[in-house]
């Protein structure tokens, strides 16, 4: 039997392990994509449009926003982002999953879209703020004054927890990397994502008109 894909959201706060997680779960099946974003902004030296991102200037990018052709957007530092329909939809109907590493805002937009049907939302928690704020010290990527932004920020990100499908504590690596399979791949067999059920279970009805 045949499938359709998932729209597979990835969401917590900086620190908590998503980033690592996506690429764990990327390595585990190559088959899976991040969605590529659309933006208003212009490309940085070596991007590639429609690999990087989606380059288009502010009056498609509304338009197609008009036009429901955006799952989610925001705007951000002066610019649009936003994930293609198009894009999400051809893959989900070619039984293909697609990532989204986005926030709790984000999410909420494409749970409520028209793909809704086929979203997959997962968030990732931290053991402990302590540990949250360690972690982000530890990766060496921020400044204190973006550190601590970042943590301002985080209590806001977790209180959202509650609109996901699925809340992981991620207090040990390898086996929240384990329970997301699990998830994936219970949530690949769900009845909506298998299209073929229907002609089967008829096939069935009508074998056994056959055979009593």
């Amino acid at each position: 039997m045949s499938r359709r894909g998932l729209l597979i959201i990835l969401s917590s706060p900086s620190g908590a392990g998503k980033s690592t997680l996506a690429g764990r779960l990327r390595e585990w099946d190559a088959s899976l994509r991040f969605s590529v974003s659309a933006t208003t902004r212009h490309p940085r030296e070596g991007e590639v449009d429609g690999q990087d991102y989606y380059f288009v200037d502010v009056a498609g990018f509304q338009r197609q926003v008009a036009d429901g052709e955006m799952l989610e957007h925001a705007q951000v530092f002066g610019n649009y982002y936003g994930s293609p329909k198009s894009p999400v939809q051809q893959a989900i109907e070619a039984g293909r999953d697609v990532l989204f590493d986005i926030d709790w805002q984000g999410a909420q937009q494409i749970s409520n879209s028209a793909l809704q049907e086929h979203v997959l939302s997962i968030f990732i928690l931290p053991p402990s703020i302590t540990e949250l704020h360690a972690r982000l010290i530890k990766r060496g990527k921020d400044t204190p004054d973006v550190i601590e932004k970042r943590m301002l920020k985080s209590w806001d990100e977790i209180s959202h927890w509650d609109g996901y499908d699925y809340v992981l504590i991620n207090d040990d690596l390898a086996e929240t990397e384990e329970r997301l399979k699990t998830i994936i791949s219970a949530e690949r067999l769900r009845r909506s994502q298998q299209p073929d059920l229907v002609d089967h279970v008829r096939a069935l009805q009508t074998q056994f008109g056959e055979h009593v």
